[in-house]
């Protein structure tokens, strides 16, 4: 029971900083509702003036804007899976999987879409694999087949919820606890998932308005769906260290933050000009849109202007925060307006630095779909293999050109069948991309039959 009540110190350390990405990673309503936590208030400021600064708070979302055209540029043209293997009826839930992998529609690109933003996010990503429920014992391969209980599925799974773990001396989980808090019209339910190497146990709690918290009850135990591998069924996807995309950007951003609605706020208060009056005399008249002043004939008045130089000096700063941010992000060339001179050899050199950032994360995410296939395949005893391939080129160009370059590399005339086929098969799938899985097998398996 301990291992479900209690939150692991990994948690609790990066618990706040998943929160802060989120925020800035969404921007919009969610940062603004949270903007006590990043905008920072000013030694001895009056309560009053801060609030009213809150109200007016906007936010300029560099950082989400860049992962989002790493995860477009990244899935501009989808994987490509190549199955193997004798088992026609693995073969088929393969495809189906690859269209329909949550139950809900989701294609499998598009599930590792919303991976891969995690990984660029909060450095890891999981997704738990998981079988329908049997109502009945299923006695064969075919009875599961006919009841629908081999169909392996995803469930993802944000970082917030794995609360609790335990790793062996190889790095693989012992056990974890995912917490999941659903809220009811009055009250709140917790969830605790926790999944072993063979079994899993589900536990609730409900708290209803200021009353004690009912006792937390034991739902559900049982097998889960790696149990015959020894396995916990929650597949974690550890982003490289360069990959983590939020870690470099967020202090650069909230800086940012702070940085433009300082100056927002003085451009503001600097179009209010203030009444200045020179006087030796003691000044006690009320100054207003319908009120008038009275001067003595050696007083004077004016009106303060600021003259503008820390305003500059300002703007300039926000527009090395943004290259900054840009630049830690491997994108510098994308930031916008003269980059200090920089050469053409110097942008070329950035753009094969962020070439290589996303066949990076391309083959990170090739890596993440085999072991979810693996998985799914071997938890099903289904006598299949699945590669990935792909995820490599970022740039569409004319598929004419890319035609003839085929027809070139045919004609070196070198003595490979084999190495002839997988050339086809490459070029035919590319070309095919947005066809059925079971299409694109039938393709495949009629090149290679010749």
């Amino acid at each position: 029971m301990n291992e479900i009540a209690s939150e692991h110190p990994e948690y609790r350390e990066k618990a706040r900083g998943w929160r802060r990405a989120r925020h800035l990673y969404q921007g919009g309503w969610a940062l603004k509702a949270a903007a006590p936590e990043y905008l920072l208030r000013r030694q001895k400021e009056p309560l009053e003036v801060y609030q009213e600064r809150l109200n007016q708070v906007y936010y300029e979302n560099y950082v989400g804007s860049i992962v989002d055209w790493y995860l477009s540029s990244l899935f501009r043209r989808e994987p490509l899976y190549l199955t193997s293997g004798t088992d026609a009826a693995g073969r088929r839930f393969v495809n189906s999987f690859l269209e329909n992998c949550d139950r809900k529609g989701t294609p499998l690109v598009e599930f590792f879409r919303s991976m891969a933003r995690d990984g660029m996010l909060f450095g890891a990503a999981h997704a738990l694999l998981d079988f329908p429920r049997a109502r009945a014992v299923a006695r064969t391969l075919a009875d599961e087949e006919a009841n629908g209980t081999n169909r392996a599925y995803l469930v993802g799974c944000a970082p917030e919820q794995l609360v609790n773990w335990s790793l062996d001396e190889s790095g693989e989980y012992e056990w974890v606890t995912l917490r999941r808090q659903r809220a009811l019209t009055d009250g709140l339910e917790t969830s605790w998932y926790w999944y072993g190497r063979e079994h899993f146990r589900v536990f609730k709690q409900v708290q209803k308005g200021e009353a004690d918290p009912w006792p937390v009850v034991l739902v559900d135990e049982g097998r889960h769906a790696l149990a015959e591998l020894g396995r916990v069924p929650l597949l974690t996807l550890e982003a490289p260290e360069g990959l983590r995309l939020m870690e470099r950007a967020a202090d650069l951003q909230i800086e940012h933050f702070n940085k433009s609605n300082a100056l927002a706020w003085a451009l503001t208060m600097g179009l209010h000009a203030s009444p200045v009056v020179y006087s030796d005399r003691e000044w006690n008249q009320i100054v207003g849109d319908s009120y008038y002043i009275q001067l003595g004939p050696e007083d004077r008045f004016g009106w303060t202007e600021p003259e503008g130089k820390v305003y500059q000096i300002a703007a300039d700063n926000l527009t090395r925060l943004k290259d900054e941010i840009y630049r830690v992000c491997h994108l510098l060339s994308h930031a916008g307006g003269p980059l200090n001179g920089q050469s053409g050899l110097s942008k070329q050199r950035d753009f094969l630095m962020t070439q290589e950032v996303l066949r990076a994360l391309g083959d990170w995410v090739k890596g993440g779909m085999k072991l979810v296939l693996e998985s799914v395949t071997a938890a099903r005893k289904d006598g299949v293999q699945v590669d990935v391939a792909g995820l490599d080129e970022f740039d569409i160009g004319d598929f004419s050109s890319e035609v003839g370059d085929v027809e070139r590399l045919l004609q070196l005339g070198i003595p490979s069948a084999t190495f002839q086929k997988q050339v086809q098969k490459r070029l035919a799938l590319k070309y095919l991309c947005d066809l059925r899985q079971d299409v694109k097998d039938r393709i495949a398996a009629e090149i290679e039959e010749g």
